[in-house]
Order: structure tokens, then sequence, then C-alpha cells
């Protein structure tokens, strides 16, 4: 599988978080996008995305709107 280009490729629901995966500006954009303006990151947060089990930005995305629902 080719890795995930932070810089130039676009980020969408489906993308794979892998063990590269950064907090860029691009990430803030999209999960801003998805989960609205009060979204930030936290520690326990940043620990479920990085867990090691398999999810998509997608993933990411409706577990941070779970969590703040």
């Amino acid at each position: 599988m080719p890795r995930f280009n932070r810089q130039t490729d676009v980020i969408d629901r489906t993308k794979l978080v892998t063990d590269s995966y950064k907090n860029t500006q691009g990430v803030r954009r999209f999960l801003t996008a998805q989960c609205g303006p009060n979204f930030k990151f936290d520690r326990a947060f940043m620990a479920w995305i990085n867990d090691g089990n398999l999810k998509t930005t997608g993933d990411v995305a409706d577990e941070w709107t779970r969590r703040h629902s």
C-alpha cells in the first residue's frame, strides 16, 4: 500500500490511520470540518487514535463526535 503524502494527498473519511499518522494542519482542517469548530485534540483521544487498531479518518471524526455529544 502506498504511503499517504500529508503534503499533497486529499484527506477524506476513507484514509487509513497508519503508524505514520501526524496531526498536521490538513488533519486539523479535516477534523474541524467534520466535527465542528469546537474540535480539539486531547491526550485520551490521541491515545485512542494511536492504539494500533485499524481505523479511518472517518472513524476518528465519528469517535470525537461520540465523545463530545
